[in-house]
């Protein structure tokens, strides 16, 4: 599917650091209190600057903002890397929308407890939009579905390119 051999190859040159690189990001998944230094960093930037940008457009999306952010850029890499067929670019970005989604899976499940920190102690994102939805109390059950689909989405890509340099490799 994807001809750029180079890219898969260079991303596979040290097998063990990219082992113990999953080790790390899929023990995420399983430990709600993690937090991926630097990726999460810049994640946090992403969230948090989604709210005053689409508060211009309205008020009323601004708690949209952030999670639409955290959501839209890695996508946007992630399309950007599949038209140009480098897979490893591919893989990368959708690992990284895989992760932004247990983030917002698990910040989703704190809606009702708000337990979490907020940056600034404002208001949670997730009760104020749950409740507008009238979902509120489903906000764990959400939030669970929401992450395991982000894992679904990291591990698929992980398991395309591990095929991908497989096949390479015969």
């Amino acid at each position: 599917m994807f001809g750029n051999r180079l890219a898969a190859c260079f991303f596979f040159d040290s097998n063990l650091i990219n082992v113990l690189f999953y080790l790390y990001y899929f023990n995420h998944y399983f430990t709600e209190n993690s937090w991926v230094m630097l990726l999460d960093d810049f994640n946090l930037i992403i969230h948090e600057a989604g709210h005053p940008i689409t508060s211009l457009i309205s008020n009323n999306l601004a708690v949209y903002g952030g999670t639409l952010f955290q959501l839209i850029f890695p996508f946007a890499f992630a399309c950007h890397f599949w038209r140009q067929r480098h897979s490893a670019g591919w893989m990368v970005s959708l690992v990284w929308l895989g992760e932004n989604m247990m983030n917002v899976g698990l910040y989703m499940k704190d809606a009702r407890a708000q337990e979490l920190p907020l940056l600034g102690g404002g208001e949670h994102d997730w009760l104020e939009i749950f409740s507008r939805w009238g979902v509120l109390n489903r906000d764990v059950y959400i939030g669970n579905v929401t992450r395991f689909l982000g894992l679904c989405i990291a591990l698929f890509a992980t398991i395309w390119l591990w095929k991908q340099w497989r096949r390479m490799n015969r």
